[in-house]
């Protein structure tokens, strides 16, 4: 008996718009055979994540406020914000997922460096899979082709491909068993 498809609910935080979202589904269901369905609710900036002495948002902050919002019927979380998020560890992050809570957060704040529209929006769709990616149990892949690629610059981002290489395709393929 086939399981049911896993559907990723993805949820627009302060700006960015559902249109936007609503152009992350195709390659989200195309590279991870995943269904993604548009928050109807649009959250405000996440003013409840922001930390003063970085200036940046707290990923994890947003991403338990993000976990609260499943319905049933859905598996997992993505919210798209246009915030720069952080990561204790690090500088700043494009994005984070917590397999854990099933959900995961992105933001457009870095990808937006020196994009024209075009650009922007592959940029998303790529950060948009790798997140789901992550969700589906995916980990970092070291082929700097490859959609799970870890990106660190928006150039990393215009470097990877859409798609997954062979051997995170077979990984996703025995996760998916």
């Amino acid at each position: 008996m086939p399981q049911p498809q896993k559907v990723l609910l993805l949820v627009p935080l302060g700006s960015p718009t559902p249109v936007l979202l609503k152009e992350l589904e195709g390659p989200i269901s195309l590279q991870l055979g995943l269904a993604s369905v548009v928050s109807k609710a649009s959250l405000p900036a996440p003013a409840y994540a922001f930390n003063k002495d970085r200036s940046q948002y707290h990923c994890n902050a947003i991403m338990r406020r993000l976990a609260g919002l499943m319905e049933p019927g859905q598996s997992m979380v993505l919210g798209v914000t246009d915030v720069d998020l952080f990561v204790p560890d690090s500088p700043f992050v494009l994005g984070e997922a917590d397999r854990e809570s099933k959900s995961a957060v992105m933001s457009l704040f870095r990808l937006r460096q020196g994009a024209d529209g075009e650009q922007l929006r592959r940029r998303l769709q790529v950060e948009a899979v790798h997140q789901a990616g992550h969700l589906l149990g995916l980990s970092y892949c070291e082929d700097a082709r490859c959609v799970m690629f870890f990106a660190q610059t928006p150039q990393d981002c215009d470097r990877k491909q859409m798609s997954l290489c062979n051997n995170c395709r077979n990984e996703l393929n025995k996760l998916n068993r």
